[in-house]
C-alpha cells in the first residue's frame, strides 16, 4: 500500500502513462474503459500494496486535503471523445489513527463474517462521485472534500480497500440514479481495477434494483444467481440466518413454479397476465412450463429487440413451435385438429372441461388418438385465432383441464407478435409485480407460503463475495533490487491463550539474506500493515529449526511458505484490535441469528441482547417502543407474578 513504508519515494512518478493525453500530472487524462488493465496506467506486477503504491505515483495529489488525518489523489477518466464526457475518480487515504474509536472498526467485514480480522492501519477509498454528490462534497468549505465524500451517499461507485487486500463495495449506482454511466460499465470498471491491484477478496451488500424490481430475486429465479455473478460475485452469508442451503431451496422452489398453476390463480384478479404468458409462449420454439422458463425468456429477450414496439400479425394463426415440431403430420392436418379441439371447448361455452372430455368430442372428427394428444399438450396457454386456450391442473382432482377464453373481448393482441423494449420491460414488471410483488390473488394454500417464503429467504441472501487472488504473487527475482520472495505469515499469541493468523505476504530478502534478517522483516511488514502490531517481535518459527545467522535460501525454496509465531500486541489496543468492535453485541434472536448481520436490531431493557425488529414483529424504526421487553424476559416476569 502507498506510504506504508516511511519516507519511501513513491516508485512510477516519473514514469510515462500509456493511457495518458498529457504529461502533467494535474492534466493527465486517462481512457475510463482501459484505466486498470495491465500497462494502464501501469505494470501492476506486485503484491497488493505495491500495486496501490504504483497506482497512485499517476495520480494528482490534492494538495489541499493534505493533513494529518487523510490525503488524497484524483484521476481524470475520459468516457468518451465525442461529445467530451469525463469523470474523476478519487482516492483516499484514511489512516487508523486518524478515525474515531467506533469508525475504525469495520461494520463491513463484521456483516460479511470477517470481524475476526485485525485492523489495518490504512483503508483506501476509491469513489466516482455523481454530479450532486461532488457539488455536495465541494459546498462545503468547512470540511474537507476527501472527508465529505467519504460520508455522503449516492456516488455512481464507492469501494474501499484495507491494506491488507481485502475490500467492500460500498455503493454503485447506474442509470436508475439518473447517472450517465449504466450500473454493469461501472462494475465492469470496479472488477478491472480489483483485478489490477490484486486484491484477495471483495464483499458486497446486494440490494441493486432495477424500477421497482430486487435483481437478486429477478436474476435468481431466472439464472439461479444474482445479477452480479456475471463478475464472480457468489453468496457468502445471508441476513436472519440464511445459510446458503437455505438459499439454493429458496431458488429452487420459485424455478419450478408451473405456470399453469400460477395462471388458475391469476387470471380472475389479473386478467391481462395470461395474455403476457401466451405472448412470449407464442415467440419461443421451446414450451414454457415454469416461472424459470418465462423470466429466462423474457430477459434473453433484451438485446436482440428494437427500441420501438411493433405488433405484426403474421399469416398463420397456430404458434410457431406447434408447426415446428410435427413432422409427423402435416400442417393441413395439425390445423384441422386445432379447429376441431377449438369447437369443441366453445361449446363447452368457456367452462372448464377435462382434457378427456375434450379429446373424446375431437374423436367424433379426428381419429388418429396420436395427433390429438400433440395437440392437446402443445395448445396450453396460447392464442388461436380470437381465443386464448387455458390449460390448467385442478388443484382438487389433479386432472388438466381446458377453457377458451375470448382475447378480443378483453385485450387487443396479435397472435403473434415482435416485443419492442419498452413493452418486454412493462410486461416483466407486471409478471414480478403480480408474482413476486403483490401476491393476494396467491392465496391458496400451498402457492402463497411457498412464495412468500422463499421470496423472503432470496431477498435475505444479500452478502456476496469475490475472491480475486487467495495470496499475493510471488516473483522468483526483482532485478532491481535483487531479491529473492518467500510467502510469510504470523500467528498472535493472546493473553486469553489464543493465537490470531494473518493472510500471508510476500517479504523480499536478499540471496544472502540470514533468518535475523528475514525476522526483522517480517516484523516490520506486518507491524505496517496492521494497527495492533506496533510491538509485535517474532519468537520463532514453526516447523522450522533454524540459527539467526543461517541463510534462508540455503534452508527453504524461493517462494515457499513460513510461519512466526509472536507476542507484543499493543496493550491499549488489544481489546480493540479486532472488526468485531470495542463492545460485541450479545446477540440472541429468535430466527437463530447470533452475530450482527447489518439489519434493523433491538435490545430488551432487561437482559440487555439484541434481536432483529423484524424478528419480534416491529414492523418499522418509529414503531420501537420506548421500553422494549423480549420474550423470554416477559414470561419469566410474568411467572413471578404467579407465585404466591
Amino acid at each position: 500500500m502507498a506510504d506504508l513504508i516511511a519516507g519511501k519515494r513513491r516508485r512510477g512518478a516519473a514514469a510515462s502513462s500509456t493511457s495518458t493525453s498529457s504529461t502533467s500530472s494535474g492534466d493527465r487524462v486517462f481512457r475510463f474503459k482501459s484505466f486498470g488493465k495491465n500497462g494502464h496506467p501501469t505494470q501492476f506486477l506486485g503484491c497488493f500494496w505495491e500495486n496501490v503504491e504504483a497506482l497512485l505515483g499517476f495520480g494528482h495529489w490534492e494538495t489541499g486535503e493534505c493533513s494529518n488525518r487523510f490525503r488524497c489523489w484524483s484521476f481524470r477518466l475520459q468516457v468518451q471523445r465525442h461529445p467530451p464526457f469525463h469523470v474523476v475518480l478519487f482516492v483516499v487515504e484514511e489512516p487508523a489513527e486518524a478515525a474515531t474509536a467506533v469508525a475504525r472498526h469495520c461494520k463491513q467485514c463484521q456483516y460479511v463474517g470477517w470481524g475476526h480480522h485485525m485492523i489495518c492501519n490504512k483503508r483506501y477509498h476509491f469513489v466516482l462521485p455523481s454530479k450532486d454528490t461532488m457539488m455536495a462534497a465541494s459546498s462545503n468549505s468547512k470540511s474537507m472534500l476527501s472527508s465529505r465524500l467519504m460520508e455522503l451517499q449516492g456516488h455512481i461507485l464507492h469501494g474501499v480497500f484495507h491494506s491488507n487486500g481485502f475490500g467492500h463495495l460500498l455503493c454503485l449506482n447506474g442509470l436508475e440514479m439518473g447517472n450517465s454511466l449504466p450500473g454493469y460499465i461501472v462494475m465492469d470498471f470496479w472488477d478491472r481495477l480489483c483485478n489490477a491491484l490484486k486484491a484477495r477478496k471483495v464483499s458486497l451488500r446486494d440490494i441493486a434494483q432495477k424500477k421497482g424490481m430486487e435483481l437478486r430475486l429477478l436474476h435468481s429465479i431466472a439464472y439461479g444467481q444474482p445479477w452480479f455473478a456475471q463478475w464472480g460475485y457468489k453468496f457468502s452469508r445471508g441476513a436472519f440466518k440464511v445459510t446458503i442451503q437455505m438459499n439454493q431451496r429458496a431458488i429452487e422452489a420459485l424455478q419450478t413454479l408451473p405456470l399453469s398453476l400460477l395462471l388458475h390463480h391469476l387470471v380472475i384478479a389479473h386478467p391481462h397476465i395470461p395474455f403476457i404468458f401466451s405472448k412470449y409462449q407464442s415467440l419461443s420454439i421451446h414450451p414454457l412450463h415454469t416461472l424459470q422458463d418465462l423470466l429466462q425468456f423474457m430477459l434473453n429477450l433484451k438485446s436482440p429487440l428494437p427500441t420501438q414496439n411493433s405488433l405484426q400479425q403474421h399469416s398463420h394463426t397456430l404458434p410457431a413451435f406447434l408447426l415446428e415440431n410435427s413432422s409427423r403430420w402435416s400442417p393441413k392436418r395439425v390445423e384441422m385438429a386445432v379447429r376441431v379441439i377449438v369447437e369443441a371447448l366453445k361449446r363447452a361455452e368457456f367452462r372448464w372441461v377435462s382434457r378427456q372430455e375434450v379429446r373424446d368430442a375431437a374423436r367424433i372428427y379426428i381419429g388418429d388418438t396420436g395427433l390429438l394428444d400433440f395437440v392437446l399438450k402443445s395448445l396450453g396457454n396460447h392464442v388461436v385465432g380470437n381465443y386464448l386456450v387455458r390449460r390448467t391442473l385442478n388443484p382438487v382432482t389433479k386432472v388438466l383441464e381446458y377453457c377458451l377464453q375470448d382475447v378480443c373481448s378483453s385485450v387487443q393482441m396479435k397472435p403473434r407478435c415482435i416485443v419492442g423494449r419498452a413493452e418486454l420491460a412493462k410486461d416483466i414488471s407486471n409478471v414480478y409485480k403480480y408474482i413476486l410483488g403483490d401476491q393476494k390473488a396467491l392465496q391458496a394454500k400451498g402457492i402463497l407460503p411457498t412464495l412468500t417464503m422463499a421470496s423472503e429467504i432470496i431477498l435475505d441472501s444479500k452478502f456476496l463475495v469475490k475472491e480475486y487472488t487467495t495470496e499475493p504473487q510471488v516473483k522468483t527475482k526483482l532485478e532491481t533490487e535483487g531479491k529473492q520472495h518467500i510467502l510469510c505469515t504470523i500467528r498472535v499469541k493472546r493473553q486469553e491463550a489464543t493465537t490470531t493468523t494473518l493472510p500471508y505476504e510476500c517479504i523480499g530478502l536478499k540471496n544472502n539474506g540470514t533468518i535475523d534478517e528475514l525476522k526483522k522483516e517480517v516484523e516490520r511488514n506486518f507491524k505496517e500493515m496492521y494497527w495492533g502490531l506496533s510491538r509485535f517481535v517474532v519468537e520463532r518459527i514453526v516447523d522450522l529449526e533454524a540459527k539467526g545467522r543461517d541463510l534462508v535460501f540455503e534452508l527453504m525454496e524461493v517462494g515457499g511458505k513460513l510461519v512466526f509465531e509472536g507476542s507484543g500486541e499493543d496493550e491499549g489496543r488489544v481489546l480493540i484490535n479486532n472488526n468485531d468492535g470495542i463492545e460485541k453485541r450479545i446477540m440472541e434472536c429468535v430466527c437463530g441469528a447470533v452475530e450482527d448481520d447489518g439489519e434493523r436490531m433491538v435490545a430488551c431493557d432487561i437482559c440487555e441482547i439484541w434481536q432483529h425488529t423484524r424478528c419480534v414483529q416491529i414492523p418499522n424504526e418509529q414503531q420501537v417502543p420506548q421500553i422494549f421487553i423480549c420474550n423470554r424476559c416477559d414470561q419469566e416476569i410474568a411467572l413471578l407474578h404467579s407465585l404466591p
